[in-house]
């Protein structure tokens, strides 16, 4: 495989601790991709990560920081329209996102940097973060509700706390949180996923993920653990088509209903078999009556 002259990484988080043990695992883990670059090459990293914010350059490649509160590049005049995208400046360049969300921003930072590095017009960065939308990714679908609708790919305590403050910084009626977690997997993120959705979320739906191997309910058991420690209602629906029904069905005019954890997979891993399934698809039916 050809060496990269750039690589980025965007954060340290809570995703495959079963196999690397703790944060300082997924940091040893993800800073092996400095092994692959050229001589000389570029390592972008997020300068407000705890873990990231210490990596410095070497002999055998530079470090260039991106961030909310420090790194090289950073936006200054940082201002949040209604749909809760970032407005900002990086020195004299205005960008305009058209993606919502904080963790949106963080990636946008790390985009720009890279295309700096690339050679990439900063009129051609402009233009594709004003036009980007990420499928799975605070993906608003339409229906005849007077709610808003949106999947996202949030599947670990972390990206799912991030969305959820995000989504209550809009000022919805209520959120609504449904999300299921995968079979064999940590058992620690079905407990943390649970609390967070039942801290944050005004009502949280608990769903199946992707089962895999294991019995959908012993997931969801474990799910309510984490449910249990905060004081949010929820309810629990293990066909995720008719989790999604209740969600529709029972949505409130100025409610925010995300459906997490499934993003841009548009299938159900059950015993080894990945079984079609799309969340834009079982939104459709359930508008069609079937």
């Amino acid at each position: 495989a050809a060496e990269p002259d750039v690589a980025v990484i965007t954060n340290i988080g809570a995703s495959h601790l079963e196999r690397l043990g703790d944060l300082d695992g997924v940091f040893r883990e993800k800073i092996t991709i400095t092994a692959g670059l050229k001589k000389n090459g570029i390592l972008i990293v997020n300068a407000d990560d705890p873990h990231l914010c210490k990596v410095k350059s070497t002999r055998n490649y530079k470090v260039v920081t991106f961030g909310l509160r420090r790194g090289v590049v950073k936006p200054e005049r940082l201002s949040w329209n209604e749909d809760g995208c970032a407005d900002f400046y990086v020195g004299r360049t205005h960008f305009q996102l058209n993606v919502p969300g904080t963790h949106n921003l963080y990636n946008s930072l790390a985009a720009i940097a890279l295309c700096r590095h690339l050679g990439v017009s900063q009129e051609a960065i402009c233009r594709a973060l004003d036009t980007i939308q990420v499928k799975g990714r605070l993906e608003i679908v339409p229906t005849p509700g007077e709610y808003t609708l949106m999947i996202d790919y949030a599947h670990n305590a972390m990206s799912l706390e991030a969305l959820l403050k995000n989504l209550r910084a809009y000022g919805p009626k209520r959120i609504v949180c449904l999300f299921g977690c995968g079979g064999n997997r940590a058992k620690s993120r079905r407990y943390e996923m649970g609390e967070v959705s039942s801290r944050l979320a005004d009502l949280t739906v608990v769903t199946s993920d992707n089962p895999r191997f294991e019995d959908p309910m012993d997931i969801i058991n474990d799910i309510l653990t984490g449910v249990k420690k905060a004081d949010g209602e929820y309810v629990t629906i293990p066909d995720r088509k008719e989790a999604i029904r209740y969600c529709m069905e029972n949505g409130r005019k100025g409610d925010v209903i995300v459906l997490a954890g499934k993003g841009h997979e548009d299938y159900q891993e059950i015993c080894g078999v990945k079984h079609h399934m799309d969340e834009r698809d079982l939104i459709q039916e359930i508008i069609e009556g079937r």
